[in-house]
């Protein structure tokens, strides 16, 4: 699965994706748990998960076809 990432996190992992393997689907919950595990430059980012455009919460089900995003909080002035 392509994790498309924004801003802090792009930053920190120099790249605009992350490619993770997840077989058939994952939870949301699970997906992050990989993600801190294979980038642990991440531990206490803070950040939203949305899939296919819209925000989704941990227990929510993902597959390799959706489109995924990590997305920082935005700040603005």
């Amino acid at each position: 699965m392509e994790i498309k990432v924004f801003a802090s996190i792009k930053e920190k992992i120099g790249s605009d994706t992350i490619d993770l393997f997840i077989g058939d689907s994952i939870t949301v919950g699970e997906l992050k748990n990989h993600i801190f595990i294979d980038y642990p430059e991440l531990d206490g980012e803070v950040f939203q998960v949305a899939k296919n455009e819209s925000f989704v919460k941990d227990d929510e089900v993902v597959t390799s076809d959706d489109t995924v995003a990590l997305i920082p909080p935005v700040s603005g002035g």
